[in-house]
């Protein structure tokens, strides 16, 4: 199994890359983690509703144009739908069983997904009705990724 983190912008904060890298090396011994960045647009200040859509095509483009071929692709929105930790572990599991052998996690930017972007993916998942910084979704998913993989071994994690 495969999982790609295909998100927008990088990374700013030492304390957050820190905790990445952490549950990136806690995986290892489950799966192959492969973190993708596509580059974010500047955002003006002052943007108009026409500009901000015009920066979430843009990033759009470069998101559908970095996901991988033959992947499972699940969409992080915050109006997608909520999964506890024992549902996300039984839907990769679902999904190996199905012979798909890559899962793509999609993270917007500042700004969000486009609604291409959101077209485009298989699954809407939402991790919280309250909102994250897009830098810090990449280690809550890192986490709830890793305790899935926990969970599907019968491994001892706190639910």
């Amino acid at each position: 199994m495969e999982i790609n983190i295909l998100a927008v912008g990088k990374v700013r904060e030492d304390y957050l890359q820190i905790g990445i890298d952490e549950y990136v090396k806690r995986l290892r011994p489950y799966t192959r983690v492969n973190m993708i960045e596509i580059t974010d647009e500047r955002i003006p200040n002052n943007s108009d509703k026409g500009q901000i859509e015009q920066i979430k095509e843009r990033e759009g483009e470069r998101i559908l144009a970095g996901i991988p071929k033959n992947t499972y692709t699940i969409v992080l929105d915050v109006k997608g739908k909520p999964m506890a930790s024992p549902g996300l572990a039984k839907s990769i599991k679902n999904l190996q069983l199905k012979g798909y052998s890559s899962i793509t996690f999609i993270i917007g930017g500042a700004l969000g997904l486009s609604k291409e972007v959101l077209k485009a993916g298989d699954y809407r998942l939402s991790l919280s009705h309250m909102t994250f910084t897009h830098q810090m979704v990449r280690l809550i998913l890192l986490e709830q990724v890793y305790r899935a993989f926990k969970i599907i071994r019968g491994e001892p994690y706190h639910l």
